[in-house]
């Protein structure tokens, strides 16, 4: 689509999200040194209404862009240190006695710490399988069952977990279903050496960044509305499409490594984050339709965690990230390839 074709109110929309965008990109980089990638990842599954599964190894600043984030929204912050002791009433909440001023006796739900906007559940691979569960429908329906009766979430409901390597001590994996529940994985890598220096300066002398609240739950909502209505050309739509298939190893479109290593393949979630994120990604860069180079530059965090590999990949050294950076490089997306390679001059 041509830029000249797309109406003024629409551009003002892009312009004003880009504005907002900005702001709260500048605003964590107050206290996150680098890590511009992480920053932008974490944002992009706010603005598509996912959630965000952030790994690295501890002491790394995961929790610490979790809490950052909670200061900078108008919005309720819980935070959730998972154990392996934590049980799922402990975040869900439980019915308690109560008696009234007739001293009546009745039972009565309190909810738990999932009861909030911006949840950060931490080091969530150190609770027990069964707590890691009960996550599942509060991250997929917005609403948790205690008992006989449903309660719904608050609106909007972002849960930003942080997980440790499973090669650590004391680690469980995440159930598949949990994992296919985040709209990224994002990996948080050790800093160099100039950033590791500027994360001493701003953390071991007299003064401290201040974070300021600069959004509330009304233009959150705007901006997220604006991802939704940002064009995606039909032929995009089936090359993502087609990314999906190529990653199931019973597919015709399979990749040799994706038949060799691959149990299961990544899941219609994965395309439903694919083409959100990349319009989020389109949006920052200033256009409200999205380019070919949009998806990719999300499709590994959004897909990484969703692809389930044999024992095979781990003898041979082959991690997610190789499989899916083949089946980039290899999917064949025929009838379109003319279409996209034009859109990609």
């Amino acid at each position: 689509m041509a830029q000249a074709e797309i109406p003024a109110s629409t551009l003002s929309a892009a312009t004003d999200f880009q504005r907002h965008y900005s702001s709260l990109e500048h605003e964590l980089t107050k206290v996150i040194v680098g890590q511009s990638d992480v920053i932008q990842q974490t944002l992009c599954c706010l603005l598509i209404g996912g959630h965000a599964l952030i790994e690295g190894v501890p002491g790394i600043g995961k929790t610490l862009l979790a809490r950052s984030l909670g200061q900078v929204l108008d919005l309720k912050f819980s935070r959730i240190q998972f154990t392996p002791d934590l049980m799922p009433a402990d975040i869900l909440g439980t019915s308690i006695l109560v008696t009234d001023a007739l001293g009546v006796r009745s039972m009565q739900f309190q909810g738990g710490p999932l009861f909030g906007n911006v949840i950060l559940a931490d080091e969530i691979n150190r609770a027990s399988p069964k707590t890691q569960s009960a996550m599942l429908e509060a991250m997929s329906e917005q609403s948790i069952s205690v008992g006989r009766t449903t309660h719904r979430l608050a609106d909007p409901f972002f849960v930003i977990a942080t997980q440790n390597p499973l090669e650590m001590e004391g680690t469980y994996p995440l159930p598949e279903a949990q994992l296919d529940r985040f709209a990224m994985n994002i990996i948080i890598r050790p800093p160099p050496v100039d950033e590791l220096v500027n994360i001493m300066d701003r953390t071991t002398g007299v003064n401290k960044p201040a974070l300021l609240t600069i959004m509330n739950a009304a233009r959150l909502a705007e901006m997220k509305l604006m991802v939704r209505s940002v064009t995606v050309a039909e032929i995009l739509k089936r090359y993502i499409a087609r990314i999906i298939l190529c990653t199931h190893p019973d597919s015709d479109q399979a990749t040799d490594s994706v038949k060799k290593y691959v149990r299961y393949g990544a899941s219609p979630r994965a395309a439903q984050a694919l083409i959100l994120a990349a319009r989020v990604q389109a949006l920052i860069n200033g256009r409200t339709y999205v380019e070919p180079n949009d998806i990719l530059a999300v499709a590994l965090p959004c897909l990484r965690h969703r692809i389930i590999t044999h024992f095979d990949a781990r003898v041979d050294g082959i991690d997610t990230v190789a499989i899916i950076q083949d089946v980039l490089k290899n999917t064949d997306p025929a009838p379109e390839a003319a279409a996209i390679k034009s859109l990609m001059r």
